[in-house]
């Protein structure tokens, strides 16, 4: 087993943004470390480079790519996976919804890890139930609400909203071991997924993109 139990920071900056650079990720994850957390969720062999020559915490990689004719692009073809074992991430996530992909399915990926990689566990970054569940059959360690809200069929929705009832209904549907992942913001939401009992939670946005929590800050000084 790979990734212990807790939190999990997200350590992403993309190009438009300031903080964008493998060195300053590796001090995230540093900061990350040093504050508590058990894991690093980070994107691109670059970065996964530098944040392991900087911590020794597990990490969760991915590898952010666009592909024409798909909207598919967290770790989406095996030219992605290539990267990402050759990092030396504990942990490779993968886009598991049932949408087109621009390559080949996801069970065959799935087994392409399996066989390249054998001590690399395989993170499933979902958005529906059925997805969970499809995850669930073709073996993966982790079942993340990574893309709940983020997709065409649920754009628009909270993964806290109705008291985290979607991260209910994944967890009363799976075997594999729940991450919730996708607007845990605050520590009183991180207690209450823990409460509802997932394995593990990944938080990003909240800790590590200081232009978005500017913004949030900011919002509410102009509601008011």
């Amino acid at each position: 087993m790979n990734l212990p139990q807790g939190l999990i920071v997200s350590c992403q900056a993309l190009p438009d943004e300031p903080l964008h650079s493998s060195f300053i990720m590796s001090k995230m994850a540093l900061a990350a470390k040093e504050g508590g957390a058990v894991g690093i969720r980070a994107n691109t062999k670059e970065d996964i480079i530098a944040i392991k020559k900087e911590v020794d915490l597990p990490v969760i990689g991915i590898v952010k790519r666009d592909y024409p004719n798909s909207s598919v692009f967290i770790t989406a073809t095996r030219k992605e996976i290539d990267e990402l074992i050759e990092s030396g991430c504990e942990v490779i996530a993968l886009d598991a919804t049932l949408r087109k992909r621009p390559d080949e399915d996801l069970k065959t990926l799935v087994k392409y890890i399996r066989q390249k990689a054998p001590k690399v566990e395989i993170m499933a970054d979902i958005a529906t139930i059925e997805e969970a569940q499809n995850a669930d059959d073709l073996g993966f360690d982790y079942i993340g609400t990574t893309l709940y809200g983020y997709t065409e069929e649920t754009k628009g929705h909270l993964l806290y909203e109705n008291n985290f009832q979607f991260l209910t209904d994944v967890l009363n549907s799976v075997n594999r071991k729940v991450i919730a992942e996708g607007n845990v913001i605050t520590p009183d939401m991180l207690k209450a997924v823990f409460d509802k009992g997932v394995y593990a939670s990944v938080v990003g946005g909240a800790i590590t993109r200081p232009r978005d929590i500017t913004k949030r800050f900011v919002n509410m000084i102009k509601e008011n």
